[in-house]
């Protein structure tokens, strides 16, 4: 006789085949009934008690609920998950904030799951392109998203070009924010810049000829040069990238003139002396950067800009392993070897719960919208 599913195998197999499962796991149950008991069984009638033969039997089985049989079996494969390796996607290039955030948790991960946890970078279209490969994967759980802020704003970025959305938040059930870090203005070290007044000044001077790198039209590092532009009554050239590491790789390459980014992709850098801080879009100087100013003491009253970093599944995705996630997401994240990991990286842990996030998330996303619709249409 064949054997049915496993709870493991049949979680993971397509939808299509995990009904065929279903059918499988039906008659055998049936099968098992029918050999066990029914075919002693005689059932009432108005023409009296009478046998029911298999055939009888199997229909009326057919129409009875298996969802406690088969939730049971359901559960039991939430239990096991993970049983196959697990895919972080990055939508952006290595090096950025994004990169920076998924690396050390999918290190812990592998540790607390006990399942090889991978980073995967896809990028593009500001993180659209990943955040879309991953509501096309099953949503089973080893399909996860590590975004930044601005996939709150990229359905209304699109909406303002004229664009169908290729995704909504509402597809997606956060698990966790994992990084929470201002973005930081940069130059390159060899700039004649050395303060935000001696940028403000030449770019009135020249405007639209100063070049700056972001990581995506309409990502983080766009929105908040763009809110520096306004509050600065400047036009700056944008020159968007695949990413904050090719952005950042453009300044160090002499590209462009400016950029912004998050500290932990700057650090080593600033180490080194290749690239100088200017400012802050937080409300307080930075730990890693004591000498650069926040845009508040520079006399910018409206520039400040948080980016952050969470993680995301398709809103698909089963409670139990939702909930398996955040506690080894919340375990991780309280491990003093991946706190020293972002600490010593420049950017100290900003963790929250899929309920705090979701909050955090509604009440940001509100902002950077405005600032979406602001910027408007691209040319």
């Amino acid at each position: 006789m064949q054997q049915p599913a496993t709870p493991e195998q049949t979680h993971a197999l397509p939808i299509r085949a995990r009904e065929l499962a279903k059918a499988n796991l039906l008659f055998l149950i049936s099968d098992f009934w029918y050999g066990s008991c029914v075919r002693h069984t005689h059932f009432g009638s108005a023409q009296g008690d009478i046998p029911m033969d298999r055939r009888t039997f199997l229909h009326v089985a057919a129409g009875l609920s298996l969802g406690p049989v088969y939730g049971e079996f359901s559960a039991r494969a939430q239990m096991a998950w993970p049983s196959q390796s697990i895919a972080i996607v990055v939508p952006f290039a290595p090096g950025g904030q994004a990169d920076l955030a998924a690396r050390p948790l999918a290190l812990g991960l592998t540790k607390i799951l006990g399942q090889t946890v991978v980073v995967d970078n896809r990028a593009g279209a500001g993180g659209a392109i990943g955040a879309a490969a991953v509501l096309k994967a099953d949503p089973d759980g080893y399909t996860m998203l590590m975004a930044l802020s601005a996939i709150a704003v990229l359905p209304e970025a699109e909406r303002v070009s004229g664009r169908k959305p290729t995704y909504e938040m509402s597809q997606f059930t956060p698990i966790a924010r994992v990084l929470g870090d201002p973005n930081l203005l940069i130059v390159s070290a060899a700039s004649p810049y050395k303060t935000v007044k001696d940028l403000v000044d030449d770019a009135k001077q020249r405007p639209g000829q100063i070049a700056y790198a972001s990581a995506g039209n309409f990502g983080a590092s766009h929105l908040c040069m763009e809110m520096f532009c306004s509050a600065a009554d400047i036009k700056l050239l944008h020159v968007p990238y695949r990413g904050g590491g090719p952005a950042l790789a453009g300044l160090l390459g002499g590209q462009v003139v400016a950029t912004a980014q998050g500290a932990g992709p700057l650090k080593g850098y600033s180490d080194e002396g290749k690239l100088r801080v200017l400012a802050t879009f937080g409300t307080e100087r930075h730990p890693a950067f004591p000498d650069a100013p926040t845009f508040l003491e520079a006399g910018y009253n409206d520039v400040v800009f948080y980016v952050w970093a969470g993680l995301f599944v398709p809103r698909a995705v089963p409670a139990g392993v939702v909930m398996r996630l955040r506690q080894a997401v919340g375990a991780v994240m309280d491990d003093p070897q991946t706190i020293g990991i972002f600490k010593n990286a420049g950017s100290p842990p900003a963790y929250l719960d899929a309920p705090e996030f979701t909050a955090y998330i509604e009440t940001d996303s509100k902002r950077l919208i405005a600032a979406v619709q602001k910027i408007g249409k691209l040319d």
